[in-house]
């Protein structure tokens, strides 16, 4: 029986380093693999036996791939108060949030001054707005196409969007490109060719959708021993497909400007808006249902450390999210210029967080799963030698 007494214990101050971590995590899946009786709640005890030697970066992708549902914490006999102290879930958690912050270039800021940076964008936009744009234009009622560029200009907006989101996709992606060279390891096939990379990538997109490994060997995730329920991987459903629809908005926008000739705002049937405003509802419910289920779970599973960054992002997430639907709905109004200086603020601090916060996780972890996919196919076709 689990006591929420029984909470791991963390590593003494200044040892919380990368190396440190490495090692937790590479005795913590030793025993693991000694012990082989969590092989089946998800694919990390199944990639971890095919590393017996756990190197840095094979525990780099077994990190990425634990998608923290947790059921292998409660199906353990050997959690504290055990000698082991054995924690999973708390201990890939850790290494990951390590690993990519590890990974970022330049040095990535603390959570802190992370979360500094974001509402000075989110509050520096709007004063920037009232300091350099004439009150008689930036509180005037502006409808019809073009409405928005009357307050920020479109090559100004453009281009600092460009920049902003350009720089971070460049950033993150020469930080997953070293983790993807790294992570291989002795396990994986013995070349990352394009066509086992192709061959695989269904399973891996699959996988992705459904979040396939959240669903904690077939019960859901476990807030406490003895619950377990879908409704956390149900609340990452609605977040990652509301940003996605928030992806095809802008895409359509984009596509309406430059090959139509059609600037924003747009109608309110129009692709731009059904796809925003259906994409911000459901971030916005997916954020709360992942609070909510935060709130009530055990904390004897989670790694109290790394929650700071979790908040940060959820929170930049639902300040992006609930902008973009005042903005829709004011921008008739004399509040309209305002609400569009709070949403690029809110878009301006996404971007520059995006390649040091946990927003990254997402990248690292489709690559894991990836890998996986490859891995499976390469174990089916030596089976079937």
């Amino acid at each position: 029986m689990k006591h929420e007494s029984s909470l791991p214990t963390p590593l003494p101050p200044g040892e919380q380093t990368l190396a440190a971590l490495i090692g937790e995590a590479r005795r913590t899946l030793a025993l693991c693999n000694v012990c082989g009786y969590c092989t089946g709640y998800c694919d990390v005890f199944a990639a971890a036996e095919r590393r017996p030697a756990l190197a840095a970066g094979e525990l780099a992708h077994l990190a990425h791939l634990c998608h923290n549902c947790r059921s292998c914490y409660y199906a353990c006999q050997y959690t504290p108060p055990h000698a082991f102290a054995i924690n999973v879930p708390a201990t890939l958690a850790r290494l990951r949030a390590a690993d990519y912050r590890a990974r970022a270039w330049p040095a990535a800021p603390s959570v802190a001054a992370l979360s500094a940076l974001v509402l000075a964008c989110l509050l520096g936009v709007p004063l920037l707005a009232l300091l350099s744009v004439p009150a008689d234009t930036l509180f005037a009622v502006h409808r019809g196409p073009g409405a928005f560029y009357a307050v920020v200009p479109w090559s100004l907006m453009s281009g600092v969007a460009a920049l902003a989101f350009g720089g971070a996709a460049l950033l993150i992606g020469v930080g997953a490109l070293r983790f993807w060279r790294q992570s291989g390891g002795s396990a994986p096939p013995a070349t990352d060719t394009t066509a086992a990379t192709l061959a695989a990538l269904p399973r891996a997109l699959a996988d992705i959708a459904t979040l396939r490994n959240l669903d904690g060997g077939g019960t859901g995730c476990h807030e406490r021993e003895d619950t377990s329920a879908r409704g956390r991987r149900h609340a990452h459903h609605a977040l990652f497909y509301g940003f996605l629809l928030c992806l095809a908005s802008t895409a359509s926008a984009a596509f309406m400007h430059h090959a139509l000739g059609l600037p924003a705002p747009y109608p309110v049937l129009s692709a731009p808006v059904i796809l925003g405003s259906l994409g911000g509802v459901a971030m916005l419910a997916g954020i709360a249902g992942l609070v909510r289920r935060k709130g009530s779970a055990d904390p004897a599973a989670t790694a109290a450390d790394t929650e700071p960054a979790n908040r940060l992002l959820l929170a930049t997430l639902a300040a992006t999210a609930a902008s973009g639907l005042a903005l829709l709905a004011l921008r008739d109004t004399p509040a309209m210029g305002m609400s569009l200086a709070l949403h690029l603020g809110s878009l301006l601090g996404l971007s520059l967080s995006m390649p040091y916060g946990k927003f990254v996780h997402g990248a690292y972890r489709g690559l894991a799963l990836l890998r996986q996919a490859m891995e499976g196919k390469d174990v089916a076709a030596r089976q079937r030698r």
